[in-house]
């Protein structure tokens, strides 16, 4: 009798006694996969992704380089640009919303949120290259020790340079 009753139970010692746990030997790739991928899709699941791999085609080449995606959550789609082009889009924002429900195949996106932000590929402007007059009057003041009278002398020359330019 003891025997039948060893027999319908499973053994449960053995390395592979906890089925999440792989004592001998690599784990699994799939046993990895969740906890790898649950924080892409954190925010908003294929959609969220599918929104940032589509977005140019999305708002098309004009918003493309001047705005992005930021996050997705409860229907609301938070966008990074800059003042100007947050104004601009909040007056075409039905049809934006719009675009971007169609393109997504459903009804996902009900509002838009916009922060003031430079869009992630977006460089800040480049300085301007020194003019001819505050090069020269640099090199009129390159011999002066580093001080007050220095940088007085130097806003000198450039303003009388700048006149006769």
């Amino acid at each position: 009798m003891a025997s039948e009753m060893d027999e319908d139970k499973p053994a449960s010692s053995g390395p592979r006694a906890d089925p999440g746990r792989f004592v001998y030997g690599p784990r699994p790739l799939s046993a990895l996969l969740p906890a790898l991928v649950r924080p892409a899709f954190r925010g908003g699941g294929a959609a969220t992704a599918q929104m940032l791999a589509d977005w140019p085609a999305i708002v098309g080449p004009a918003y493309a380089p001047l705005t992005a995606p930021r996050r997705f959550t409860g229907g609301t789609l938070t966008i990074a640009c800059r003042g100007t082009v947050a104004m601009e889009l909040q007056h075409v924002a039905p049809a934006l919303i719009e675009r971007i429900n169609s393109h997504l195949g459903r009804a996902a996106v009900a509002r838009l949120r916009f922060v003031q932000a430079a869009p992630a590929g977006e460089k800040p402007p480049a300085a301007a290259a020194p003019r001819p007059a505050l090069q020269a009057a640099r090199a009129a003041v390159a011999g002066l020790p580093h001080g007050e009278l220095r940088d007085a002398l130097e806003r000198l020359g450039r303003a009388v340079l700048a006149r006769h330019s």
